[in-house]
């Protein structure tokens, strides 16, 4: 959780100290990043509402949790890591190319967390199995292929 939050907070500092993009691209870069990151945000939103009290920061669910698999979930397994990554992208888009290969280590290390909360919500909830088989998406709710 540390590198993550550690990345995270990197990818605006490096951005915002970093050379800016050449002039005939930073403005549609810095639109599209905003429009990038604002979706982020909004997927983030959702998918913890939609979480609701099962939400936690931990990768191992509570002993007491439920499975989710409406709303956002019932398109992608991970979506608030999701959220995270076009927060990444739409900071290093708005602010810097120098920060992209941060919002690609983001993305990297999430990557691997899903993978480490994905054995541990497989070992709590058994209908996991199933799940992750027909849920296909792992960050983005996409539509199903």
């Amino acid at each position: 959780m540390w590198i993550q939050a550690l990345i995270m907070a990197a990818i605006p500092a490096v951005g915002g100290l970093a050379p800016e993009w050449p002039p005939p691209a930073r403005i549609p870069l810095m639109v599209a990043g905003g429009a990038v990151l604002a979706l982020g945000c909004a997927l983030l939103v959702i998918a913890i509402l939609t979480l609701g009290g099962y939400f936690a920061f931990t990768l191992r669910p509570a002993p007491s949790s439920a499975l989710v698999t409406t709303g956002v979930y019932a398109r992608a397994r991970h979506p608030i890591y999701g959220g995270w990554i076009l927060v990444g992208l739409g900071f290093a888009l708005a602010l810097s190319p120098w920060a992209l290969p941060l919002a690609a280590l983001l993305a990297l290390e999430l990557s691997g967390k899903s993978r480490v909360e994905e054995r541990a919500l497989v070992a709590h909830h058994p209908e996991y199995t199933a799940y992750r088989q027909r849920v296909t998406r792992r960050f983005f709710p996409l539509r199903q292929g």
